[in-house]
């Protein structure tokens, strides 16, 4: 197991220091995350609501649990107890539901906007006129148990890295033009095991990397 070890520290030094690194642990058994997080990993992200309760039950409490994946607002209770960031809101239901069960728990919650930068339609994510209204809306106070931190993207699953170069800094451009109006902003989720050393030349601060840290998933 001490390769998972090798393989944090390799991306660790590869990456710059205002990187945060999201050790995506789905599928993983939580022997693999107790190992990731001896070796110093607090940030985990997890792609299903059920895996996350599971793990987040049976691990230390100062990991820091970033939900990833699509979420349906019928789960967002079960996390909001604990999450750390949300990533994937796209839509404006959702970050209602967030709101509430934030407001039930009398704490705020941390999210990311998705944003659809890739050409495929099985990628989710808002446009950019469904971000405009929802920043102005969390402007003028109407989601006082939210706090958005910033945005997230995913590029399309290419082999053509200047499509996904220009993808990317699509995201970042939009991202520059809210952290001036939006002080909060701190993060903008970009880039995976097989993108993130683009996504930060374009401006990733956070990335989210599973199998360059865990290998290969097993979804049997």
């Amino acid at each position: 197991m001490n390769n998972i070890c090798q393989n944090i520290q390799k991306i660790k030094e590869s990456i710059p220091e205002y990187v945060t690194l999201v050790a995506v642990s789905k599928t993983k058994p939580v022997s693999d995350i107790q190992t990731a997080y001896d070796c110093g990993q607090r940030h985990f992200g997890e792609n299903k609501v059920q895996e996350l309760t599971e793990k987040q039950s049976q691990l230390p409490k100062d990991i820091k649990w970033h939900m990833i994946g699509h979420l349906q607002r019928n789960k967002v209770k079960y996390i909001a107890g604990f999450v750390y960031l949300i990533h994937g809101v796209d839509n404006l239901k959702l970050l209602k539901e967030i709101d509430k069960q934030a407001r039930k728990h009398d704490k705020e919650l941390n999210i990311l906007l998705q944003i659809k930068i890739a050409r495929e339609e099985t990628k989710f994510g808002m446009n950019d006129a469904l971000l405009a209204e929802i920043m102005q809306s969390y402007e003028q106070g109407n989601f006082p148990n939210v706090k958005i931190l910033g945005l997230m993207g995913m590029a399309t699953n290419t082999s053509d890295k200047q499509q996904v170069a220009n993808e990317f800094t699509t995201l970042h451009r939009l991202y520059e033009t809210y952290r001036t109006q939006f002080p909060e902003f701190q993060y903008l989720s970009m880039g995976m095991s097989g993108d993130y050393p683009i996504a930060i030349e374009n401006g990733s601060n956070l990335i989210r990397v599973g199998s360059a840290i865990f290998g290969a998933r097993d979804y049997k």
